[in-house]
């Protein structure tokens, strides 16, 4: 496996240390393996910087200069380096679904002529630098706008102007690129109606064009381009830029951010939530102190994993001696990405698309009311008079709802711990049946009401005062009341 480059000043050092997360986290979508993913990571954060470097000798001028901005510039890298992969007889260690896709025509929009190349990439690279970078890092990473704004060296307080300015370039880029494409003449009588429609948040596509849209790929992929509200830019961006597994990397990083923003770090608007870590990292020597540290705790929430359903993982789970409750043995389903283009069927609802989830709503798990006639505390034989109090614990949990539909639901799991861990099983009760099926950032399996969720390979270790935190679909039939009795690695932990 190739070594790591080696930053050449300070600026590059900043660079990888924000940059090599992405990395990952993307080589992650694309590979087979925890393992498999850093050697991916590895050798397409070699190349990327490369060809950085390159266009910054060739240009005269710093890193920030680069074609791409410097993330979607290092993600088509890790693209680019799985495709020789699978060129040089390695694709058994890539994902089966992004084999089958570099070898269709999707993949090869992206080598084709610049003209045939996916809207969203060539209006990206028509950009100034410092507008792509901006559009990139607010859109894609979903970082807050006092982060993007430090990060880039602008001014807090006029950033938002800026970044609506970035976001009218791109469409008219996109506009332009759209009518510079070969389109037929269907296409062509199209355009500038399409173009006046998405112009306006209240405008309503006439018919006729609907139902071209519905049939037409290339304008349905430019609609999404030049349709600046309603929420369909990141997506369009993520998918047109990055192609396989953009929409899982978007949701991905939208987590991450979540993860981060919540789990108790300074306000957004005063720190910025990655600039402390990202800092640190630099200072310790390189990209490898970066590679270990952020592998163990930062992408324990910035990878949206979405369980395989390998049987070796399947193997490895029954081997694992449950810390509470009966017999776990039974893994539960699993499968792959939501957001990827070709996610494996597995019998369970899919999650609501990137681009079109219904509103987020909160419910947070509350305790099982006591039988009558005792009470809530831990019971123990005491004296008499003594008051019996339960021991304080160690961990509190939040479970959130975050979708729901008539026979599934999507929830989340947040657990955070008063002590470091280096591995975590964390058990709860459903009380109506529910049945827990795909999962991401953890293993699921269940036993009558009892599940447990057991950490995946990159997010055992957790830092005192951490969090951890995992998500799965599930269903139910007649009612979906909380589930209770969460405990982590076999003791209780509070709710709240």
């Amino acid at each position: 496996m190739p070594d790591l480059p080696t930053a050449q000043d300070d600026t590059e050092a900043e660079l990888f240390s924000e940059c090599w997360d992405t990395v990952l986290s993307y080589a992650d979508l694309c590979t087979s393996g925890s393992l498999t993913a850093h050697q991916l990571a590895t050798e397409a954060f070699t190349l990327g910087m490369r060809e950085i470097r390159a266009a910054v000798s060739t240009r005269g001028g710093s890193a920030r200069a680069a074609r791409l901005p410097a993330i979607p510039a290092l993600l088509t890298a890790v693209r680019d380096t799985a495709a020789r992969w699978e060129a040089a007889g390695q694709g058994h260690r890539l994902d089966p679904d992004l084999r089958l896709w570099l070898g269709s025509g999707g993949a090869a929009r992206f080598a084709g002529p610049p003209q045939r190349r996916p809207l969203a990439l060539r209006g990206l690279r028509d950009m100034r630098d410092a507008d792509a970078a901006l559009l990139w890092l607010a859109e894609v990473e979903a970082l807050p706008l006092p982060t993007v704004a430090r990060r880039l060296g602008r001014d807090q307080d006029t950033v938002a102007g800026e970044l609506d300015r970035a976001r009218t370039l791109f469409r008219d880029r996109c506009h332009r690129a759209h009518l510079d494409s070969p389109l037929d003449a269907q296409c062509r009588g199209y355009a500038r109606l399409l173009d006046a429609v998405t112009r306006s948040p209240a405008a309503e596509a006439p018919g006729d064009l609907s139902r071209h849209l519905a049939t037409c790929v290339r304008c349905a992929e430019a609609a999404a381009c030049l349709r600046l509200y309603g929420g369909a830019l990141p997506a369009a961006l993520a998918d047109g830029v990055i192609g396989w597994g953009g929409l899982a990397y978007l949701e991905r990083r939208r987590r991450a951010t979540e993860a981060r923003l919540g789990a108790g770090r300074p306000d957004p608007g005063t720190a910025d939530p990655e600039e402390g870590n990202g800092r640190n990292r630099a200072l310790r020597g390189g990209l490898a102190a970066v590679a270990v540290l952020l592998s163990a705790l930062a992408l324990g929430v910035s990878m949206m994993p979405f369980d395989r359903s390998d049987d070796d993982l399947a193997a490895t789970q029954a081997d694992r001696r449950p810390v509470t409750g009966p017999d776990l043995s039974r893994p539960a389903a699993r499968a792959t990405a939501t957001g990827s283009p070709a996610a494996r069927a597995t019998g369970s609802p899919p999650a609501p698309p990137v681009t079109s989830r219904p509103p987020r709503t909160h419910r947070r798990a509350k305790p099982a009311p006591a039988p009558q006639g005792t009470s809530s505390a831990t019971h123990r034989a005491t004296p008499a008079g003594t008051p019996v109090t339960a021991p304080p614990a160690g961990c509190r949990v939040a479970f959130d709802v975050t979708a729901q539909w008539p026979d599934g639901f999507q929830a989340a799991v947040t657990v955070t711990t008063d002590r470091a861990l280096t591995d975590w099983q964390v058990a709860w009760t459903f009380r109506d049946g529910q049945q827990a099926g795909r999962t991401w950032d953890a293993r699921v399996r269940q036993s009558g009401s009892r599940v447990t969720a057991v950490a995946a390979d990159y997010n055992r270790v957790v830092p005192a005062h951490g969090t951890l935190s995992f998500g799965f679909l599930g269903t139910w039939r007649n009612r979906n009341h909380p589930p209770t009795g969460f405990t982590l690695n076999g003791a209780p932990c509070a709710l709240g």
